[in-house]
């Protein structure tokens, strides 16, 4: 038998997307082999693989167990001196039970049925790919990994809605997401912050999807986003906080159904509704139309709104951190949300912001500003292969 290096794959599967990360399974080998995504499953399939310009056209697949099972034919073949050992799923929800990663058995995945109606837009899709990995590979291990684990360490007046607490115990409650990328930053924060990095901080998460968390000693103390990824402030299309209230008036005026105001508040809303254009920050960067320029300035208000109230619960702010596709891509995004919070003590350097380089204050700054790529894929990586090192339990 030949000897063949050991390897995990990460897997996030979207509604019409899976992608995957290969990675060995030596903790010391940070970077992926490889990665990847099979996206458009309900038009065109096709298939792309980073630092590779073509893409392949899947025609004969359109859902997730036929995209898998073309997944694990495709690394096998490019791949053959890889054994595959363990597969890390990103999760959407962990509800209330789990606050941590959690290899997948019978028990584990009877428990992640019932949190698909806490997230009935990503958990089917994150189950879906979990039950096609075994029942193609019953014998490969799964792990796991909850958006929503990292702000189990939110006080009770952060996870509590004032309706009775009953309500509560059947789960209604703050979760906040964005974890996995939240969690990875905070794991490299003493790298970039040294001594800083127990301080005060915020990660602000903004990309088709959007939230921002506050930090202390590198635990989530409090998020934008709350019993489902709604919240908060306003995404591509999604439109951040709303009065509770205007669903019902929505539904009774308009006559919308449960599904059409799931699609409106999900589909229909936010940049896209605003400008009537685009849920792309970048074409609405490069679009002059005072429409353009209004989406962008209700998402700039907004975000500086949601920092000064999270600076509000961490009693000030030593650091801001950008992250995500428009936090570490959009010099400009970064440059008019430091220029409206510069009353806290932000100070850019033009520069530096431009070049978008890690850190990007001014010397004088008194509050610290950074721009770090996140990573969800290695944090679902480092979590699956210590799974694998621990003995087989089920426990959250």
């Amino acid at each position: 038998m030949t000897n063949r290096q050991q390897a995990l794959i990460t897997l996030n599967a979207g509604s019409s997307s899976l992608k995957f990360a290969l990675y060995t399974a030596d903790p010391k080998q940070s970077e992926p082999l490889t990665r990847g995504a099979i996206s458009n499953l309900d038009q065109q399939p096709k298939m792309s693989v980073e630092n590779q310009t073509a893409e392949h056209l899947l025609p004969d697949i359109n859902n997730h167990q036929q995209a898998l099972a073309y997944l694990l034919g495709w690394l096998e073949q490019t791949y053959p001196a890889i054994q595959l050992v363990a597969a890390g799923h990103r999760v959407v929800h962990g509800g209330a039970k789990f606050s941590g990663p959690v290899r997948i058995d019978a028990p584990v995945r009877q428990q992640l049925q019932t949190f698909i109606k806490l997230a009935p837009l990503h958990m089917p899709h994150n189950l879906a790919a979990i039950d096609a990995l075994q029942e193609q590979r019953p014998a490969l291990p799964q792990v796991a990994c909850f958006d929503t684990a990292f702000h189990h360490s939110m006080s009770w007046n952060e996870q509590h809605y004032a309706l009775p607490h009953e309500w509560f115990d059947k789960g209604v409650r703050r979760y906040g997401f964005h974890g996995l990328s939240y969690e990875y930053i905070a794991s490299v924060l003493a790298e970039y912050l040294g001594e800083q990095a127990d301080a005060r901080i915020i990660v602000a998460h903004i990309g088709h999807g959007a939230s921002l968390c506050a930090m202390r000693e590198r635990q989530s103390v409090a998020t934008t986003m709350g019993f489902t990824p709604l919240s908060g402030i306003p995404m591509a299309t999604r439109p951040g906080d709303l009065d509770p209230g205007l669903s019902r008036w929505l539904m009774h005026e308009a006559g919308l159904s449960i599904d059409e105001m799931d699609h409106l508040l999900n589909h229909q809303s936010g940049l896209l509704a605003l400008s009537g254009i685009s849920d792309d920050m970048r074409v609405l960067l490069a679009n002059k139309s005072n429409a353009a320029q209004q989406a962008i300035n209700y998402f700039i208000h907004h975000t500086h709104r949601a920092i000064a109230s999270l600076v509000a619960v961490l009693g000030g702010l030593d650091a801001l951190i950008f992250t995500a596709g428009i936090g570490e891509n959009s010099a400009a995004i970064r440059q008019q949300i430091c220029t409206q919070a510069s009353w806290l003590g932000l100070a850019l350097d033009a520069s530096a912001n431009t070049n978008h380089d890690i850190k990007i204050n001014t010397d004088d700054s008194k509050v610290s500003i950074w721009c770090i790529p996140t990573n969800e894929e290695m944090m679902i990586a480092h979590h699956t292969r210590t799974l694998l090192r621990k003995p087989c339990t089920s426990s959250g």
